[in-house]
This record gives C-alpha cells, structure tokens and sequence, in this order.
C-alpha cells in the first residue's frame, strides 16, 4: 500500500514534466510553420530567430538556476514548482494572446524559468520515497517529460496552430490545479522543525496513520540524516572536519564544499554525467525532431517519424525506470553510453555516406534514442537527486543543473550551424566521441548508489578521491 501511494503520488507530481514536455518540445512542430510565407506571425522568422526558439529557454535556465537553490530551501520543493510553473503558464497565455515573432520568443524565453522544476521535483520525490523504489520514481520526472514529447508531436501534428496552443494552455493550468493538492517533502519540513505537518506528509506518501510507528521510524531516520554524528565511525573522515565541536554549527554552502573532499567530488561526478547526458545528443533530436527526420530519412513523413521517436522514448523510459532499481546505475550508464556510442557511429556512417537503404537510418535513429535514455537520459537525473547530504543538496544540485542548462543551450544553438558546416552524419560521430569519453569516466568514477543511504554514498565517493 505504502508504495502504491508513492508511485500514485509520483505519478501526480512528475505530471507537470508533461506539459514542460510539450512546450519544450513544441519548436518541432511551429519551426517550419514560422518559417515558410504561411507563416501565423506576422512576418517570417530569421535563421538566427529560429535558432533562438529551440534554445533561448536555456537561456532563461541559466538565469533562475542560480536563485533555485535558495527557492528551494526557503519555499519549500512543493511551492517552488507551483511557483517556477507558474513562467510556464504565463508562456502559453503570451502565445494564445499575441501572434508576433516577439512575443513567441518571450514566451519561450518565460517557459524556460520553469525547467528548475527538473530540479526540484527529483529532490521532491527522493525525500519521500523508500530507498527500494528511490531510482524508479526519481527517473519518473524523464519519463513524462518524454509523454508530454509525444502529445506535442501528436497535437502539432493533429490540430491546427491556435488549437494546439489553447490545448497546451488548459493542460498546463490543469497542472497548477493538481499539484497544489500535494504535501510538503517531510525532510524539508523536519529542516525547519514542523514535525507535525512532517508527520502528516509521511502518513500521506505512505497512506498509513499519522500515528502509527512506521511515521515515528521515518521521522527519527530524517533525523539522523539531518544531524549526523560526527564521532560515528561510519562517518567520513573528511565529513568530522566541517563541524569540529560537533553539528550544531551550521556552515554557508560555498564553506561546507571546501571543507568536505567528499562533496566536491559528488559534485564533480555530477557536472560530468550531466556534461554526458547533453553531449551525447538527444536533446537536439527531441527539440529539432520533424526538421531532423526530414533531413535524415526524406522518404517517410517527418511527423510519423517524430511521433515513432516519441513513443520509442516513452517505452524505453519505463524500461529504464525498472533497470534503474534492478541492475544499479553504474552499470546502466556504462553499457547504455557504450551502446550508445556504437549506435551514434553506425547512424552517424549510414547518414554520411548513405550505405543502406533510408529506413534503416529509422531503425537507428530508434536503436539510439533507446540506449540513450537508458544511459544517459536517466542515470544523470537519479544520481544527482540522491548523492548530496541534505546541507548541501539544494545548492549542489543548482550547480549542476546550471551547468547542465549551459550545455544545453550551447548544443541546440550550434546545432544547426554545425550541421550546415559540417554535415549531420559527422556530427553523430562528434557524440559519439563523447558516449565513449562517458564510459571510460563512468568506470573509474561513479560508484554504485543503488538502495543506498546518503552517509554511506559519501563515503563511497571518498575512496575514489585518490582517482580525482
């Protein structure tokens, strides 16, 4: 029962990574419209401005990521996301209301403040769900930012323009509805010592008593999380150093990251994973999917083959969510970075040179998107969420997701660019280089993180210090 109402509860809050689905998505399906003379604006879009549709919500990223951290710690994770959800609505509301090239791009630019929700939500979800299911329902945020692709293809592809906007406008209100219904993460409100409604969020994700043991077991493991004793011999070493008369004092996140060897390094782990999950290239895949099918395989219908990818991903999200869990997160990212890898170069070969028949450029351009998201697309965004000690999680995870928004922008702006300079097949071989670079730092530096508690992953990163 306690499982079934964490998975119902995960289902409810990921909800809202649909409707970010559909908007970040949504270039695929206008970019053609807006720049053809049929175009719904009122005039045609410039190469640069096309550029900037699929890649200026990055930029919007980088601009609120530094202040999540902070949100995050001082709302809370529930009202963080009702709040940066609340860009995304007012994105939609620009779009619905205004027909101007401007005005798109503002609404894009608005939209983008909202994906520190990718943030939030998997710290959301790790502080409330058992460690036995912690990977699965952390990955859930990917998996329906993955349906919310495939409804944008669909909808882009079924509705006309104004339709399409209107529908995504009443999904994403519907969001802010359903989401306001959800308790507050029981950690965040035992941080800040309301224990009461703690133990009412716990009787909530657990669908048990308020009062019934299980609530008091979990509250005092919070605890324990929250003051851990540094004379404890399970404590890391370098762990004693931050607090030498004992816990109380509480150190300023930039001073508890120089003094903890074994922060620094989780946090090191953590840019680098995110640096492979953007590199290795599917984003621009997912946001450029209708142009880039087109491109790469002319003979079949670019919205039959986006909505093929859409599904494709969505399926092997789910596959990924249960691997997670059964097989471990190391392993799952090397051998998905190293398929990954081999699919890129194949794919990568079949474009350039064209040596089979156009539906096997398909075939791969599946094959890929699949050993992606079991990889990359998924291990990235289950770690971060579980390697940080609860003083230093929020602000150790807006670095990296800082990073990883940077990354992001500078692969969807160079983009097309680089596929007009170079080719689309040599730019696979470019990723490739990069899923293969992943394995090579995953085997030596990521360490297994599976079903473990956050004290003993600080350890586990301070015996690979000596390899950093």
């Amino acid at each position: 029962m306690a499982i079934l109402n964490q998975i119902l509860a995960t289902g409810v809050i990921s909800y809202v990574c649909t409707t970010m689905g559909i908007m970040y998505t949504w270039p695929s399906s206008t970019l053609k419209l807006f720049s053809s003379s049929n175009t719904t604006l009122d005039r045609v879009m410039t190469e640069t401005e096309t550029a900037l549709l699929g890649s200026i919500s990055s930029i919007s990223g980088i601009i609120i990521t530094p202040f999540s951290g902070y949100l995050i710690d001082t709302l809370g994770r529930k009202w963080c996301c009702i709040v940066f959800y609340m860009a995304q609505l007012a994105g939609w509301l620009i779009i619905v209301m205004w027909y101007r090239v401007e005005a798109v791009l503002i609404s894009i630019f608005l939209s983008g403040l909202s994906a520190c929700i990718f943030l939030t939500i998997p710290i959301y979800v790790s502080e409330y769900c058992q460690e036995s299911i912690r990977g699965s329902m952390t990955s859930g945020s990917m998996i329906f930012f993955g349906i919310g692709m495939l409804l944008s293809y669909l909808l882009g592809g079924l509705l006309e323009y104004r339709l399409m906007n209107y529908t995504g406008l009443t999904l994403t209100a519907l969001g802010v509805v359903i989401f306001s219904f959800m308790k507050e993460s029981p950690l965040f409100l035992m941080q800040k010592g309301r224990e009461t409604e703690a133990a009412r969020s716990i009787a909530f994700y657990r669908g048990i008593k308020i009062g019934s043991k299980e609530v008091l077991q979990e509250m005092e493991k919070i605890k324990r999380t929250l003051n851990l004793d540094f004379e404890n011999d399970c404590t890391p070493r370098e762990e004693k150093k931050l607090y030498p008369e004992g816990p109380k004092k509480k150190l300023s996140p930039w001073k508890y990251l120089s003094k903890s060897c074994s922060t620094r390094k989780a946090l090191l782990v953590s840019i680098m994973l995110y640096t492979s999950s953007i590199f290795q290239g599917l984003v621009v895949v997912q946001v450029y999917a209708e142009p880039l099918f087109e491109k790469a395989v002319p003979s079949m219908s670019a919205m039959l083959s986006s909505i093929l990818f859409a599904v494709v991903s969505v399926i092997a999200g789910f596959l990924g969510a249960y691997l997670i869990d059964a097989i471990g997160r190391r392993p799952l990212m090397i051998y998905g970075s190293l398929a990954t890898g081999i699919c890129c170069v194949i794919l990568g070969s079949q474009i350039h040179i064209n040596w089979g028949p156009n539906w096997l450029t398909a075939v791969f351009m599946h094959v890929y998107c699949v050993t992606y998201v079991l990889g990359a697309g998924t291990v990235p965004y289950v770690i971060v969420a579980e390697i940080f000690l609860p003083e230093i999680k929020s602000f150790a995870s807006m670095i990296s997701i800082e990073w990883a928004f940077c990354c992001n922008f500078l692969i969807l702006f160079i983009f097309n660019p680089l596929v007009a300079a170079v080719g689309l097949g040599p730019v696979f071989y470019l990723f490739a280089i990069i899923c293969f670079l992943s394995v090579v730092f995953c085997y030596y530096f990521l360490p297994e993180t599976k079903g473990l508690p956050v004290d003993e992953l600080q350890q586990r990163f301070l015996k690979r210090a000596n390899l950093l």
